[in-house]
């Protein structure tokens, strides 16, 4: 387990409330036609979700590195970091409730979800509580600016089993939270929901966000 996966499940772990926001009448949509619905339906829902992230992880975090491989652009690799850098302190102050400029990307993806989100919804209502997997796997690509943000950290992680790996961490991050959405918990809700828990976390962002740029732009003069 590398640095880079840890913070990344915190990152899952302190963001999760936004993902319950976007996704919290996912487990009405899963109970629709089913009169005794199965503890597993969530449990498979998630999954299924989580899959999806390390799948586009290992696609993206391969690809730039096998671009990365083949030109050797480091000065690029070094404005990616950058880029990187900025959206994780874009990610923190929309955590810590500072500022929201955030929901600007999820809007760009929204043109994306007008194709993908009928497949999705062509498994409802489910005949069997192992269509929860696949529906969780499109749902995972709900446009959502937190799942932006570690995309562009999967982009620079190196390999596509970094970029998997983070993605999947993030994934796992955010669980705790889906799953209580899934049985109608409410304490988790509580803990994320906290003032001083998201502005707590959103501080240890930002500053990582801030090295991972102190990084970056040496990367940048360095290849100059």
């Amino acid at each position: 387990m590398t640095p880079d996966w840890v913070g990344a499940f915190f990152i899952g772990l302190i963001g999760a409330g936004h993902c319950m926001g976007m996704c919290g009448g996912i487990a009405s949509l899963l109970s629709i036609g089913s009169q005794k619905p199965s503890p597993m339906t969530p449990l498979l829902y998630n999954l299924g979700r989580l899959s999806s992230y390390a799948l586009i992880g290992a696609i993206v975090g391969g690809a730039i590195s096998s671009i990365g491989e083949l030109s050797q652009f480091n000065a690029l690799l070094g404005w990616l970091r950058l880029f990187t850098a900025i959206f994780m302190i874009i990610l923190a102050l929309y955590i810590g409730k500072w500022w929201f400029g955030l929901l600007v990307f999820e809007k760009l993806g929204q043109r994306l979800w007008r194709y993908i989100s009928p497949i999705g919804k062509s498994f409802l209502p489910l005949k069997h509580p192992s269509h929860a997997l696949p529906f969780g796997f499109i749902w995972g690509w709900l446009p959502c600016g937190l799942v932006y943000s570690m995309l562009t950290w999967a982009a620079v992680s190196g390999s596509s089993i970094n970029g998997a790996g983070i993605m999947l961490a993030f994934g796992l991050g955010t669980l705790p939270a889906m799953l209580a959405v899934g049985v109608g918990a409410n304490l988790i809700k509580r803990i994320q929901q906290a003032t001083l828990f998201r502005q707590l976390g959103a501080v240890l962002i930002f500053i990582y966000g801030l090295y991972t740029g102190y990084i970056a732009i040496q990367l940048i003069n360095y290849t100059v």
